[in-house]
């Protein structure tokens, strides 16, 4: 039983390690994320009943695949140890929601859209960068919080300065926040500035300043903390990689060394004999 067992697991596990396979699997997510978008058109009602048993088997696809990737695990709570792993299960455990309950049905359509977040854990490149955003986020975090601070000063004074030029730019500190957020996204913003220059010739001065810090400094320090992490992931994998075949090799060298040794002690007996 045991071996049997273990000859099921082997399989398995090569199942998964299949290149075809897991292209197969990424080709089924693009369908998956297809099929969401052609819901969205009027045309598709006509191919309603297609569609559902689509979904269906797609998502009794993803069901089998997960199981395939649990049963090449040795230990169950291997495939739990692995956060992209928990992160797959819960996906695919939400897609069983059916979609024929009127309650539900919402719910079920908004669960099925994060099928397609299923690519991430089956590309390794996008893990990476996935890893890199989450974990600069931290330090994002009070880039923002800087940024924020320049927000509010200079939206206090362009409330306190500009509120005779459009009350319904700078009313008050919320829309002057809203404007500023504006002319840092560059949409329109010269009209703002134009608007504003014709009362006030140097108000120039206030928003060039203003995009400087914004658009060109905390912008640049915020690409900047993303690439420093993703360089650093980076090179956490290689390390890692490079651990692997390392002891790959260990291991290869004991088996030559155990295997030599048994060749020595089958001469000696051939020897004594």
């Amino acid at each position: 039983m045991s071996e049997t067992l273990d000859i099921w697991q082997s399989r398995f596990e090569r199942l998964r390690a299949n290149k075809l396979f897991e292209a197969f699997v990424i080709a089924i997510i693009i369908l998956s994320a297809v099929l969401i978008g052609a819901k969205t058109y009027d045309e598709a009602s006509r191919f309603e009943q297609v569609l559902y048993y689509f979904d269906w088997a797609v998502t009794l696809f993803f069901l089998a695949e997960i199981l395939v990737r649990m049963a090449a695990e040795r230990r169950l709570r291997d495939f739990f140890r692995s956060g992209w792993n928990v992160f797959d299960f819960l996906i695919v455990v939400a897609s069983l929601v059916p979609l024929n309950d009127s309650e539900m049905v919402l719910l079920a359509r908004l669960l099925r859209i994060f099928r397609v977040l299923r690519l991430v854990s089956m590309i390794p490149e996008l893990r990476v960068l996935m890893a890199a955003l989450v974990k600069s986020i931290p330090r994002m975090g009070y880039v923002a919080l800087l940024m924020f601070i320049i927000f509010y000063i200079y939206a206090a004074i362009g409330s306190f300065l500009f509120a005779d030029v459009d009350e319904f730019l700078w009313g008050n500190i919320a829309l002057a926040l809203l404007t500023l957020f504006r002319v840092a996204t560059f949409e329109d913003w010269t009209d703002v500035l134009y608007d504003t220059m014709e009362l006030y010739p140097w108000s120039w001065i206030y928003f060039l300043t203003f995009l400087f810090l914004t658009a060109f400094i905390f912008l640049n320090m915020m690409v900047g903390i993303v690439l420093d992490v993703m360089q650093k992931e980076g090179a956490q994998i290689e390390f890692e990689s490079g651990e692997g075949e390392a002891a790959e090799l260990q291991g290869l060298r004991e088996d030559v060394r155990s295997l030599r040794e048994q060749l020595s002690r089958m001469e000696d007996k051939l020897d004594r004999r």
